[in-house]
């Protein structure tokens, strides 16, 4: 992913609304799932690599 230049005379300006607590809540939820997720992919990987340097 690369950087977006502003062209002369023109500001990308982004404004977001603040996170309400549901939001903030169901973000960490959802990062929290997904690390766990890699970390049992990452397993799996490891023990796969292990087992087939084994035969």
């Amino acid at each position: 992913m690369g950087l977006i230049k502003e062209p002369e005379g023109v500001d990308f300006i982004i404004e977001s609304s603040p996170l309400t607590e549901k939001e903030k809540k169901e973000i960490s939820e959802f990062i929290q799932k997904r690390k766990a997720e890699k970390k049992q992919l990452i397993k799996r990987k490891s023990s796969i690599k292990v087992k087939n340097e084994k035969v």
